[in-house]
């Protein structure tokens, strides 16, 4: 059976000359060939960074090869200036005592240094000294014994504690008092 719309006969397709048989082929070949090189030639111009990281920038070369120290030359005579209890506490303690990361009890929070106030001022100074938990020791570090007190002293009394601050030992309160005299 026959179908009314199809006639019967040799199939005919778009290419009737030898001339558009030898460009049909010809351009199957060249223009898959163009769109890759192209295709390649795009992926290659972008910069790249090295395989994952940004080892290779300025920055980077810049960072690794900095000086690894320094020497400050200070007067061993000049008055010493202790820092605040407040002082220390944003620079050195707020990192983990301002969000209360691993465990720190948080600043204000009467409920985490409840516990703590009661065994007072020597046993905080000792933890906070020589470390405690998750904390490291912070004695020897950029600050002294007495202004890590002093931090001590304001983050407990900022919880409800009432610990005196620590006293200045002599040497350091009579280069402190000359300090403060009038010239």
């Amino acid at each position: 059976m026959s179908d009314s719309n199809h006639e019967e006969g040799p199939h005919e397709g778009p290419i009737k000359t030898p001339k558009q048989l030898i460009v049909a082929v010809a351009a199957s070949f060249i223009v898959p060939i163009v769109i890759i090189i192209l295709l390649a030639n795009f992926v290659d111009t972008g910069t790249r960074q090295a395989a994952g990281s940004d080892g290779l920038s300025a920055e980077a070369v810049a960072q690794r090869i900095q000086r690894v120290g320094s020497v400050a030359v200070r007067d061993a005579s000049a008055p010493v200036v202790l820092k605040t209890g407040e002082q220390v506490y944003q620079a050195q303690c707020v990192a983990c005592h301002g969000a209360g990361v691993a465990g720190a009890p948080k600043f204000g929070d009467a409920a985490a240094w409840g516990p703590r106030i009661p065994t007072g001022y020597e046993a905080l100074l000792t933890s906070a000294l020589k470390g405690k938990g998750a904390m490291a020791a912070q004695g020897g570090g950029d600050h002294s014994d007495i202004e890590i007190g002093r931090a001590v002293v304001y983050m407990a009394n900022q919880a409800g504690g009432k610990l005196a601050e620590p006293a200045v030992p002599a040497p350091a309160a009579a280069a402190a008092s000359a300090a403060s005299a009038p010239n």
